[in-house]
């Protein structure tokens, strides 16, 4: 009796086992088809380096024996060696989208190249022209002189499923043709700061190296590309961001055309409608982008929109969140006029607006990162900027200072230009004043923790005060 009981639950879970390999995915066939399709993208770029240190690690002969037995050569400013100027590597991913050697891949992987080289998975390499990069999508479009490349499929993210299987494939810490698989978490996720794509959300392990590669649905079709991860320890965490395909093809339709990438503008601050909001404007719901403000002599002030106004539609398109507004506004045609409905203190309004030309990436962030007056790097290599009220607002109404350059000590210990510094040890930024003051009150060979905002993550960074030179 037992031993027949014994048996019975035996091929049970026997026969689950089975079930449930069966139902897996087998991704050998995507891998096999698509692998060659996917590259692999390494950049150099000049970057400027002055007494460079490096805190917390080895010592100067320990690392710098650490570095030859790598084949990397001394560092600027050691061993007496030191130079104005080196070249920085870094890799990242993309994949063929044409056959005579269009690929696509992230803004951020080769907008600041000096030099970009695709290998491919037969390891030819080639070096790689970049016909355009959007930094608002962050999207790029490379070209190679090449014919007859393996090329990908796209597919449509909006079919996409959360619980849905997917996998990419690309390059993480340099490991060529990596293949990894999960599930999509989320979708049409809004990141701050992201206002024109809406995210795919994976547990997918995406790792640095990754960046620009594609996500792949079971059918091998293209549905995304890898674009960030949120991590507290710079490698994979199960929370994975993609750009849908079908906003990278938008962006890259006009950067093969022209090289740039052309937007509707409204000139509006808007802000999530609350709860307590809604209610305060007589509203059933949360429905709807609130207006805070209005540029001056700029296409919604033109068109009669005011603060305070709820835009719950535009151009025909219904905005359910602030987050819909900038992706509807981005899609318009400039100096077409288009209807926009709005709530004005409880009664329904429908404006006509001529959408207006968004400045472009070169010339907002020029003005945005353009010191005032000349200045001089701080004693750890900082050229900083106190941030606009804009700024500010998209932090919350926090304090910080906005990474115009960064050499020497601050570069090598990973910060960069557009990061913004918060705090330094456990003392929150009031002002560039205030900041100083207490960066010169730490001698010569103090480490110092600064604590950064880099996207939507903060991380602390250890730096020395250098030696006055």
């Amino acid at each position: 009796m037992i031993r027949n009981w014994l048996a019975a639950v035996t091929f049970f879970l026997f026969s689950a086992v089975n079930v449930n390999a069966k139902d897996l995915p087998d991704f050998t066939e995507l891998a096999e088809k698509q692998g060659p399709a996917v590259v692999n993208i390494s950049i150099t770029q000049s970057m400027r380096a002055s007494n460079v240190q490096l805190p917390g690690m080895l010592g100067d002969e320990q690392m710098q024996e650490f570095f030859k037995r790598f084949g990397i050569p001394n560092l600027p400013g050691q061993n007496g060696g030191a130079q104005p100027e080196y070249k920085s590597q870094s890799l990242g991913s993309g994949f063929i989208i044409s056959s005579d050697g269009y690929i696509l891949t992230n803004a951020h992987v080769v907008s600041e190249a000096d030099e970009v080289i695709v290998k491919l998975s037969d390891k030819r390499e080639f070096k790689a022209k970049i016909i355009g990069a959007d930094k608002r999508t962050d999207v790029a479009l490379v070209k190679i002189e090449a014919t007859g490349l393996p090329k990908v499929v796209t597919g449509d993210p909006n079919k996409l499923k959360v619980g849905e299987w997917v996998a990419a494939i690309g390059s993480p810490f340099g490991l060529e043709n990596t293949m990894t698989a999960g599930i999509v978490s989320a979708k049409g996720r809004a990141l701050p700061q992201e206002n024109f794509v809406p995210f795919i959300q994976t547990d997918v392990a995406i790792n640095p190296g990754n960046s620009g590669g594609p996500l792949f649905n079971l059918a091998g079709e293209v549905v995304g590309i890898n674009s960030q991860i949120y991590s507290r320890s710079g490698g994979s965490m199960g929370l994975s961001f993609s750009i849908p395909i079908d906003v990278a093809l938008e962006v890259t339709n006009q950067l093969k055309a022209s090289g740039k990438v052309t937007r509707g503008w409204l000139g509006v601050v808007i802000q999530e409608l609350s709860k307590d909001l809604a209610e305060s404007f007589g509203m059933k719901n949360t429905n709807g982008a609130l207006v805070a403000g209005v540029e001056k002599g700029g296409p919604a002030d033109k068109g009669g929109l005011e603060a305070g106004d709820v835009i719950t539609k535009f151009d025909g398109k219904s905005i359910a969140s602030s987050s819909d507004l900038p992706r509807a506004v981005g899609t318009a045609k400039p100096g077409k006029a288009v209807p926009v409905e709005i709530l004005r203190k409880g009664n329904e309004k429908i404006l006509s607006i001529a959408v207006g030309e968004m400045p472009s990436d070169s010339s907002e962030s020029a003005q945005a990162n353009k010191p005032s007056v000349k200045q001089e790097a701080d004693r750890v290599g900082l050229i900083l900027k106190e941030l606009t009220p804009q700024q500010k607002k998209k932090l919350n109404g926090k304090n910080g200072l906005l990474v115009i350059e960064a050499q020497g000590v601050v570069a090598q210990a990973g910060i960069r230009r557009g990061d913004v510094v918060l705090g330094l040890n456990n003392t929150e930024v009031q002002s560039l004043e205030q900041f100083n003051k207490q960066l010169a009150s730490f001698g010569a060979g103090k480490s110092v923790a600064l604590l950064v905002l880099r996207g939507e993550n903060t991380l602390y960074v250890p730096v020395k005060i250098p030696a006055a030179k």
